[in-house]
């Protein structure tokens, strides 16, 4: 089925089609983001205390998930306890030990790698203390907010081979496939991809990393621009998350190589501002919506406590950003 929609003569119709049924869905689900006005003897947690724990703040999408939840927990009467790992994992698993033994309500946590952050996701449960996640797939978590980052990993491939008209080589950063989110995202765009047998991706695919995702991004693609010199040799660059695009889109123009093509996840400012730009290699940037993500969790918390049976997730819409639509993406987030 992919083959005969995207083969030798890729049409935009298709694409459009595909973006207008994930905007169909979209839509649906932002009815559940309806935020009421709550009388004071009305706040749904009044007197509680809610554990926030986030892996880090560095990057927007996190600081905007951490800082809503922070607010909505105060909007709602209760007592946020905020704690930030600063991308330390040995940091990250004292802090729930801390947070464990301070026996909160209930405790949110921010993005993690499974292997680091589960076994103690486990531990609050065991004690008691319902688990609520966003972008962590756990099985100890009793409610996940997240972006449909199956529809959003499979818009941005569809739009990166079409781009791309269906075929050559692309670059892949792949160094976080241990949390959830980016690993979903990588299975999407190897899904779509397979279905193209003209578009190869590079190996050894290129490992991101934090901190220093910008320089590091800017380093690798450079030197891979030098094994592929010439001009077609490399049609376009993938990343998870969209740190890595912009360190990948800066080499790009210092390299006079703006023929490439930049795709990548979350909505940052100033990757949207590139999209924005004719002139610029970023092609795409699927825009998350970090803060009602965090907002939606900490509702979802008040939900629980209350007696409500949750889903196991929550979605968010996100919104795929391209050169044509650009400026209303970041008008409707609010960022225009």
């Amino acid at each position: 089925m992919m083959t005969e929609k995207f083969g030798s003569g890729l049409g935009r119709r298709d694409l459009l089609k595909f973006t207008a049924l994930a905007g169909a869905a979209a839509a649906g689900a932002a009815a559940v983001g309806i935020r009421p006005t709550l009388a004071d003897e009305d706040l749904p947690l009044k007197g509680k205390r809610i554990g926030i724990s986030a892996a880090g703040t560095d990057h927007f999408f996190d600081l905007q998930a951490y800082n809503a939840q922070i607010e909505e927990v105060k909007r709602l009467g209760g007592e946020p306890i905020a704690v930030d790992a600063g991308r330390n994992d040995g940091k990250l698993v004292s802090q729930l030990q801390t947070l464990i033994g301070q026996n909160p309500d209930a405790i949110v946590q921010l993005l993690g790698t499974l292997t680091v952050i589960d076994p103690w996701l486990k531990k609050a449960g065991d004690a008691g203390i319902p688990v609520l996640t966003i972008d962590v797939g756990s099985t100890y978590s009793l409610n996940n907010s997240t972006s449909d980052n199956w529809g959003l990993g499979k818009d941005l491939a569809l739009q990166l081979v079409s781009d791309i008209g269906g075929e050559g080589k692309i670059v892949v950063f792949n160094g976080f496939y241990g949390v959830t989110p980016c690993a979903i995202r990588y299975d999407q765009l190897v899904n779509v991809v397979k279905y193209f047998p003209k578009v190869e991706i590079i190996k050894p695919e290129l490992r991101d990393v934090i901190p220093n995702t910008v320089q590091d991004a800017f380093t690798q693609v450079t030197a891979i621009l030098n094994r592929y010199p010439n001009k077609g040799s490399i049609k376009a660059i993938w990343s998870a998350w969209d740190v890595p695009q912009l360190g990948a889109t800066q080499a790009l123009v210092a390299a006079g190589r703006t023929e490439i093509k930049t795709y990548g996840v979350d909505g940052s400012p100033e990757v949207l501002q590139l999209v924005a730009d004719p002139k610029s290699p970023a092609a795409a940037d699927v825009a998350q919506q970090p803060a009602e993500l965090g907002r939606t969790a900490i509702r979802n918390v008040a939900r629980l406590l209350s007696g409500e049976k949750l889903p196991h997730e929550t979605y968010v819409p996100a919104l795929l950003a391209n050169k044509a639509n650009v400026g209303e993406v970041t008008k409707k987030l609010g960022i225009g």
